[in-house]
């Protein structure tokens, strides 16, 4: 293309990176992961449409930045769910981007090396490994989707999703949500507006055309059929939590006024701990109680859980990183996790 004073002012460079189907040709699903996603994704709709009357639980990482501690936290909570997977569906937040308010490490796929070198090609790479290595021993991966070409290269393995609360409101990204094949979650805003959500799930669930990319990379006109399974994650905000009855009882009105779904699922994490990891089960234990207490409609909860409790920063030495810790929002660790999920299977249990 010819230079021009007009465009690209503020670009440094291009690099072309491998096409979505070059590398799902690459790194195929095989068809025990296939049946995995596609049970997974069955078992959240029937959750959603109150056929199965189990509690949904996606727990786990902030943040990927460490494939080995990622595979061991995998493990581990596919051998612990299978003791609980008579009451609850237990998911792992399989996180590879992360919207930052300003700047700061964007995620697993954009700096896989943490050192700034946004080595994308390889980041995505070792994102789809992992998903396949995850799916290989039987668990279900959540995941949010914030740039909308990644789902071209990632989604197939994805047992369900969510819209965070900085893009509920984007246009592009309800657009992308109509279109993606698993239940997606949209989060309330970061002011804690619940309002913008609804609305995501009403423009989702309809059709759409938009400019998008194909499997081949090429720029092209994506038509959509609207994804029925949404619902919305209560996330807290600036203006506080939003895990207690009145605000879910008044999330829960927004919901039938618009015509949607009522169902929701409880981030415990972000506003709804005030940011403190070590708030997130007095949050968890309150959402889970007003389901025993007959709230059907509380389908869930999500909390960051890691292997090691707290966070650490990045800092200049990725080598010197303690193993199993986020370096992204601060989590509980794997014991407190254990504890919550027994709680919850016994309490369960007993309102049965």
């Amino acid at each position: 293309m010819l230079p021009s004073a007009t465009r690209d002012v503020h670009i440094e460079s291009t690099e072309p990176l491998i096409t979505p189907i070059d590398l799902v040709n690459k790194l195929p699903i095989t068809p025990q992961i296939e049946r995995t996603v596609i049970s997974g994704r069955d078992q959240v709709r029937s959750i959603l449409n109150g056929q199965d009357k189990r509690l949904m639980m996606i727990v786990g990482p902030c943040s990927i930045h460490n494939e080995e501690a990622a595979l061991e936290y995998a493990q581990r909570l596919v051998d612990f769910s299978k003791k609980l997977s008579d009451r609850l569906l237990i998911l792992m937040r399989v996180y590879f981007e992360k919207p930052r308010t300003t700047i700061g490490w964007k995620g697993y796929i954009y700096d896989p090396h943490l050192d700034g070198t946004l080595d994308i090609e390889t980041g995505l790479h070792r994102a789809r490994a992992l998903l396949l290595k995850i799916g290989e021993i039987g668990m279900y991966a959540g995941t949010e989707f914030l740039d909308p070409v990644v789902p071209q290269y990632l989604a197939g393995l994805v047992t369900w999703s969510t819209i965070g609360a900085r893009t509920t409101e984007s246009q592009i990204h309800r657009q992308m949500a109509s279109g993606l094949s698993m239940p997606v979650g949209f989060k309330n805003g970061t002011d804690g507006n619940v309002q913008i959500a609804v609305d995501a799930m009403v423009s989702a669930r309809s059709p759409h055309g938009f400019l998008g990319l194909d499997h081949q990379g090429r720029t092209a006109l994506i038509r959509t059929t609207g994804n029925p399974d949404g619902h919305i994650v209560l996330r807290g905000g600036n203006s506080g939590p939003n895990f207690g009855a009145v605000t879910i009882d008044q999330a829960q009105k927004q919901l039938k006024a618009a015509g949607v779904r009522s169902q929701l699922l409880v981030d415990c994490s972000h506003g709804n701990s005030s940011k403190d990891h070590t708030k997130q089960a007095k949050a968890f234990k309150d959402v889970v109680e007003q389901r025993v207490e007959g709230n059907t409609d509380i389908i869930g909860c999500m909390v960051e859980s890691n292997l090691a409790p707290g966070k650490q920063d990045l800092g200049d030495d990725p080598s010197q990183l303690n193993y199993g810790v986020s370096i992204t929002d601060a989590c509980i660790g794997w014991k407190e996790t254990e504890e919550l999920l027994t709680w919850t299977h016994a309490k369960v249990g007993k309102a049965a």
